[in-house]
């Protein structure tokens, strides 16, 4: 049976599903979900992340990880992690710039949060004769100074979608309409998560809910504040959620997020402010939100691409140009994309962001 025919089945049975539910139904289905069944990354895919566009991102990234590890004392050991780390790439590339800092390596446990059997077989490959533990879930992680990156990673967690009316809300929801799945609207209940929206919003206005991004940073920012390290939360999205920005990736194309159910990558954009907020709740300090060009820019990219750059082919040259303006020009992946920093509060913030 398809994952199409199992959720209208449980519609019917049921009544409608939440969006949350929607998502984690089509993305991590045990036999049908799109993270557990393929590798959506490339060409051949149906998206492209940063550490696959070039090796600069993930060196980069890596680097600022160790600096932040050289100013906290270079506590060892220490559990360097990676959420949903994709091909591997990010990771690599990070631990080749990194083989120069002195005990770096020896003092890292490498643990990556990984949930699809497809994606920690191709990891393996990738990260061979670096010893890396995969780890279900971030609750999994060990009481220890913690260096971590998430590169569309906060994207990918299901979220829920309020409209305002009047002092209430209702939950925007997925049904059947004439057989086929199709948004529809719950009754107007008050919902105690979104008091604060009250004096932002207006009648009409949608507003955006995740409570695993929430689970996921009260964890994070618990270690982080008690042991030490750091985290790079980068992702696309903004300060504060606005609008409806449920979407549905099928071979580098936009497309409708109900019409394929496990066969696209369904994401929505990051309230940074949210996780900002829960890591300061858990006693853990951020940095400003800081767009991907600029804290790139700020680490050196345009000197690293002008070093590969360097007894280059034309053909090879061109391309290390061209991945260089798409991670950072505004108008590409500059912008769009976001990068917030936790930290502990006696430290000063990883390098590239500001306090």
């Amino acid at each position: 049976m398809s994952l199409r025919a199992l959720l209208i089945e449980r519609i019917l049975q049921d009544g409608p599903l939440s969006l949350a539910d929607y998502m984690a139904e089509c993305l991590l289905h045990p036999v049908h979900g799109y993270y557990t069944t393929r590798d959506p990354l490339g060409a051949a895919g149906d998206f492209t992340t940063a550490p696959e566009i070039s090796q600069m991102f993930g060196e980069l990234i890596g680097l600022a990880l160790a600096q932040a590890w050289l100013d906290q004392g270079r506590p060892a050991p220490f559990t360097l992690v990676e959420l949903g780390p994709g091909r591997g790439t990010l990771m690599a590339d990070l631990l080749r710039a990194t083989r120069a800092v002195p005990g770096f390596h020896d003092a890292a446990r490498i643990a990556l949060v990984e949930a699809s059997p497809a994606l920690r077989k191709m990891q393996a490959e990738t990260l061979t004769g670096h010893a890396p533990s995969w780890l279900d879930r971030v609750d999994d992680l060990p009481n220890q100074p913690l260096l971590l990156v998430a590169n569309e990673f906060f994207d990918a967690l299901p979220i829920r979608q309020f409209i305002r009316d009047g002092d209430l809300w209702r939950e925007r929801l997925v049904g059947l309409e004439n057989g086929k799945l199709d948004f529809g609207l719950g009754a107007a209940t008050p919902q105690a998560a979104l008091d604060h929206r009250l004096a932002d919003t207006r009648d009409g206005d949608l507003v955006e809910l995740c409570a695993p991004a929430q689970t996921v940073t009260t964890e994070l920012a618990r270690r982080i504040a008690a042991h030490g390290g750091a985290g790079l939360i980068v992702d696309y999205g903004d300060w504060r959620s606005l609008g409806d920005t449920f979407q549905a990736l099928h071979r580098h194309e936009m497309a409708d997020p109900l019409a394929s159910p496990g066969k696209a990558d369904l994401t929505a954009h990051v309230d940074f402010e949210a996780l900002a907020l829960t890591a300061k709740n858990a006693g853990c300090a951020h940095t400003k939100l800081t767009p991907q060009g600029i804290f790139l820019e700020r680490l050196g990219i345009t000197a690293r691409a002008q070093a590969l750059v360097r007894g280059r082919t034309d053909k090879e040259a061109e391309s290390i140009i061209h991945a260089h303006r798409r991670l950072t020009h505004p108008e590409e992946m500059g912008n769009l994309f976001k990068v917030l920093g936790l930290f502990p509060a006696p430290a000063p913030p990883p390098p590239g962001l500001e306090p």
